[in-house]
């Protein structure tokens, strides 16, 4: 009787156990599945992370030397987070319809700027249109706060149509000191893989390689010389101001041409070592978490104008959605800009400075169109008023010795040049041959001697550093006043009635060498030595005018080196404005179009050494011109003095004559 209601309790507590059992398991499978369906996610997660961070660049950027405020070199490194805006008090979120702007929220932050349109911006302090030092000085703080930690943005694009991936790194700068000016810059790379997934990545290499510079970019095989690396990352460098990537230290030409941008991107030394610690994106934009700003499509820096307008994020690039398509349609090689070229100005440095000046203008007339204005009715009054106040006829070549004005003065040596073409033609290629050939013969003594700062050993004790950097190279500083002087020779001969040609005008360069080389040379480092001093400034421009007719002096009189800079002296005197002003014209036309037929070269696929090469004749064939409408200037300064009465002639000169 007492073992019945036993049996019935253990029955009961049995059920009851078991139901708990099930409970359990069914808890623990509740909890557990989330996890278990997350795991490959999270492997994913972990595989693509562990691919950002093996392939991570490297970047070089321009050291700074010169303090924060040298926008020649890199301000804003290293590439940094987007926090360094994102919560930052001093950064305001704008909006602007129409000529309304309103402020939407001070010191925003991601979940602010999430899910903005085109419209919305980012306005940092300070204006970018007059950067001056205050977006360096800030970005310094930021720094110093660890506010602005070395940081790029790992993200992997795939493209409908197209096997394999791409692993993209884009590079966050808080501001754009180049041509163009902006606040926020975003600049980036990527590398492709022939497989499917990060994990597969791992285990193979990448196949090519695109760095992007401005709104282009240039491709390399992944396995190419070019291609420089550390172990597995890639190493990139970094323009100063600019931030466009390149694959070694050089100064680099932008034509426009698949996106370059127009201007000179500097890669140069000093540099120094950034690595920046990869940051994994998702691969879709998403509206909340961390990365929510990726879905931000407004800009990250203030409202301007033009190429000054802040940029759009990375989603917003064509890269982003079309990596493979993009990438075909980049360049495979970035121009390097020669270091310069047989004579004359560099086209490609000449084209560097006017860029970087039209832009500037550009920018002024952005900030203000009636400054721009006035410093253009400026530029063209100086141009054209001396033009419209000087004579141009009548134009007579004979004889050489006569008084003229400007204008008569330049269609006279144009009517001459154009007289004596075929000689004077003769004369400006054997002085481009003879500084091929001294160039050549210096690259040889650079080669045997290897002298390019370590200096050539005579004897035991003595070390004797032969210097060969002089700006343009010695044989450009020595054949220069040579191929001057002999143009002025064929003047001379002229004048005397004597045979003027290529031969008789060099014997008469050979026979005082030494003289018009040690008297041009002499005048013009003491020029120089003056101007440097910075006190000196106006006295060395006072003897620059004073000694233009230094070569003339030696071969009309034969005179030695000190008479011959006190006689050019004694002929400018009286007339020195005028020397100046026709001296500085010739100069600027030696110079101008040289540059300006390079330019129109320039956005050609003729390449930029070749460039170099037709401007150097150009100027070549100019020297000429330049040489007879100085000797014609040195005519007229004589008739000019010969006019002039003599003291004793003034002081017996009846009164009111």
């Amino acid at each position: 009787m007492n073992g019945f209601p036993v049996a019935l309790s253990v029955r009961a507590r049995w059920r009851s156990d078991r139901r708990a059992v099930w409970l359990a398991l069914l808890a623990i499978c509740l909890v557990g599945l989330p996890f278990l369906a997350a795991s490959p996610a999270r492997a994913a997660t972990s595989s693509a992370q562990r691919l950002a961070d093996k392939y991570s660049p490297i970047v070089m950027v321009r050291k700074q030397t010169d303090g924060i405020c040298d926008s020649s070199e890199e301000q804003y490194s290293p590439p940094t987070s987007v926090n360094a805006v994102l919560g930052n008090p001093k950064v305001r979120l704008l909006s602007r319809v129409g000529r309304k702007t309103e402020v939407l929220k001070r010191d925003p932050t991601t979940t602010d700027v999430a899910g903005r349109n085109e419209g919305v911006y980012l306005d940092l302090p300070g204006s970018p249109l007059s950067p001056g030092c205050r977006f360096a000085k800030d970005y310094a703080a930021l720094k110093k706060a660890g506010k602005a930690p070395a940081v790029v943005y790992a993200h992997i694009a795939r493209q409908p149509g197209h096997s394999g991936f791409a692993l993209q790194y884009w590079f966050y700068y808080y501001f754009n000191h180049f041509n163009d000016l902006h606040e926020g810059d975003w600049e980036g790379m990527q590398i492709t893989f022939n497989v499917e997934t990060a994990a597969r990545a791992l285990t193979t290499e990448p196949d090519q390689i695109v760095l992007f510079q401005h709104s282009g970019g240039e491709h390399d095989d992944w396995n190419d010389p070019n291609v420089e690396k550390q172990g597995t990352h890639p190493v990139v460098y970094s323009a100063a101001g600019s931030h466009a990537l390149f694959y070694g230290p050089g100064l680099w030409l932008g034509n426009g041409q698949n996106g370059s941008g127009v201007g000179c991107d500097d890669t140069t030394q000093p540099l120094v070592e950034v690595k920046p610690k990869a940051v994994l994106l998702p691969e879709s934009p998403p509206n909340t978490g961390p990365f929510a700003w990726l879905s931000f499509t407004g800009r990250w820096g203030q409202r301007e104008a033009g190429f000054n307008n802040g940029p759009a994020g990375p989603s917003t690039k064509v890269v982003w959605r079309e990596p493979f398509t993009w990438m075909e349609a980049t360049r495979s090689e970035s121009p390097k800009v020669p270091g310069g070229s047989l004579m004359g100005p560099s086209v490609a440095n000449a084209f560097c400075f006017v860029v970087k000046q039209v832009t500037g203008y550009l920018n002024l007339a952005d900030k203000s169109t009636a400054g721009a204005l006035g410093i253009g009715a400026g530029l063209l009054l100086v141009i054209l008023v001396p033009l419209g106040l000087t004579r141009w006829r009548p134009v007579r070549v004979e004889p050489l010795r006569q008084r003229r004005r400007f204008g008569q003065l330049l269609l006279s040596s144009a009517r001459l040049y154009r007289r004596r073409l075929g000689p004077l033609m003769l004369i400006a290629l054997s002085a481009l041959l003879l500084l091929t050939g001294l160039e050549a013969l210096e690259w040889l003594i650079r080669e045997a001697i290897r002298a390019t700062g370590s200096g050539l050993t005579f004897g035991d004790s003595t070390n004797v550093k032969i210097v060969v950097s002089a700006p343009g190279g010695i044989g450009r500083l020595l054949a220069a006043p040579i191929a001057s002087a002999v143009v002025v020779a064929y003047i001379r001969n002229l004048d005397r009635s004597q045979p003027a040609g290529l031969v008789s005008s060099w014997q008469a360069v050979f026979r005082r060498m030494w003289r018009l080389l040690a008297a041009q040379l002499l005048a013009d480092v003491l020029v120089i030595a003056l101007m440097v001093t910075i006190i000196g400034i106006p006295y060395g421009i006072k003897k620059f005018v004073d000694w233009q007719f230094v070569q003339q002096e030696v071969l009309f009189e034969d005179r030695s080196i000190r008479e011959a800079m006190r006689a050019s002296t004694k002929v400018v005197h009286g007339h020195w404005w005028h020397t100046g002003v026709v001296a500085g014209a010739l100069w600027l036309l030696s110079q101008i179009p040289g540059p300006v037929v390079g330019f129109a070269l320039l956005f050609t696929t003729i390449p930029v050494a070749w460039v170099n090469v037709v401007g150097s004749l150009v100027f070549a064939l100019l020297t000429p011109f330049v040489q007879i409408g100085r000797t014609l200037l040195y005519f007229d300064c004589i008739a000019r003095g010969s006019e002039q009465p003599t003291p004793a002639a003034m002081a017996a000169a009846p009164a009111g004559a």
